[in-house]
């Protein structure tokens, strides 16, 4: 108990493997960077400039720059990266169920806009 009164004392946090300014400032700049390069494809490449057309592959950049984006975010702000490999095991599961239903989710809603227009509910009369 008074090691850990001590440690207050001394201004030590409870985290060893906690992060400094230096190691923020450096999380901050990859996510600015990624939200500038989403920014660039959206607004430049697919917009503007109309080197890319709309559609999957800019649809899948967009999912794996976000999928980068909150990575950095769970491992370093929610502290994730500090944690025992068991609980980042059980955490990526769930990211990828969550990965897989979303992705389920887009392969079944495109089957379904395609039924809705070959057979519609209320057609013209």
């Amino acid at each position: 108990m008074s090691q850990y009164q001590d440690n207050i004392a001394h201004g030590e946090h409870a985290h060893e493997g906690g992060m400094d300014k230096k190691a923020i400032w450096r999380v901050f700049g990859v996510l600015l960077a990624l939200t500038c390069l989403e920014f660039l494809i959206a607004l430049g490449f697919v917009h503007h400039w109309q080197i890319l057309a709309k559609g999957a592959l800019v649809n899948t950049i967009y999912i794996v720059l976000t999928l980068v984006k909150a990575y950095y975010i769970v491992a370093f702000f929610m502290h994730l990266k500090f944690e025992k490999s068991s609980f980042i095991v059980t955490v990526a599961i769930v990211f990828i169920f969550i990965i897989y239903f979303i992705v389920l989710m887009l392969v079944e809603g495109g089957y379904l806009a395609s039924a809705f227009q070959e057979h519609q509910l209320f057609p013209n009369k």
